[in-house]
């Protein structure tokens, strides 16, 4: 049994500790994975593009959304890598297959992307 305690936390501080938590994570994507910084890069740029169409808030709300879910996706993905990879670093078919479905996430993700941009802009 581990002699640590677990502190847990409640309220006001629950919520500072789980933002410094997603801050961090954000922060180490941003910074290590050029798949995220590469999505953010298209995000910013969409974001500002979509923001300037001459559209509904809320067509503009589901582009950015989708462009969201996109950077969501791509989170777990590493999420599951640096996972796989803690585990150990030989060969294992299922370790294999877990990065494999995960990043089949991200491109699902885009699809949708692609899917919501065309409906709202080009139908």
């Amino acid at each position: 049994m581990n002699n640590k305690t677990v502190i847990k936390r409640q309220g006001l501080m629950r919520l500072i500790f789980t933002l410094s938590h997603t801050f961090n994570g954000l922060k180490w994507m941003s910074r290590f994975e050029a798949a995220f910084q590469q999505e953010l890069v298209l995000f910013s740029l969409l974001g500002v593009f979509a923001y300037l169409q001459e559209i509904t808030l809320s067509s503009k709300l589901i582009l950015i959304a989708s462009l969201l879910f996109v950077l969501f996706a791509e989170l777990v993905n590493t999420a599951v890598e640096v996972v796989v990879d803690r585990i150990g670093s030989e060969y294992h078919e299922l370790s294999g297959l877990a990065k494999d479905i995960a990043s089949a996430s991200v491109f699902i993700a885009m699809l949708i992307a692609i899917l919501v941009w065309w409906s709202v802009l080009w139908t």
